[in-house]
C-alpha cells in the first residue's frame, strides 16, 4: 500500500476494494467492494484517536464486512 497516496486497491481474501481515505478526514476510509455483485456497494470505516489504520485493520474491517453481506444478495441484511 503506498501510504503517499489517498486512494488504493485492497484484497481481501480474493474479494478486491477500493480503499479510499477522506481528504481532511484523516483515518476516516470509503470502502467499495469492487468485485461484488452490486456495483458501488461498500462501507466507511473510521479510527478514532490515531491518524490512520493499518494496512492489517483495513483487511479485517473488509473481512468483518463479507462476513455480514447475505450471499444471495450481495448486501447486509
Amino acid at each position: 500500500m503506498d501510504r503517499g497516496t489517498r486512494r488504493w486497491t485492497l484484497t481481501v481474501d480474493g474479494e478486491g476494494f477500493d480503499v479510499a481515505e477522506r481528504p481532511g478526514e484523516p483515518g476516516t476510509y470509503d470502502i467499495t467492494w469492487l468485485t461484488g455483485p452490486n456495483p458501488g456497494y461498500g462501507f466507511t470505516t473510521q479510527v478514532h484517536g490515531a491518524d490512520s489504520l493499518s494496512e492489517r485493520e483495513l483487511e479485517e474491517s473488509a473481512r468483518d464486512f463479507l462476513g455480514q453481506v447475505d450471499p444471495e444478495t450481495g448486501h447486509i441484511e
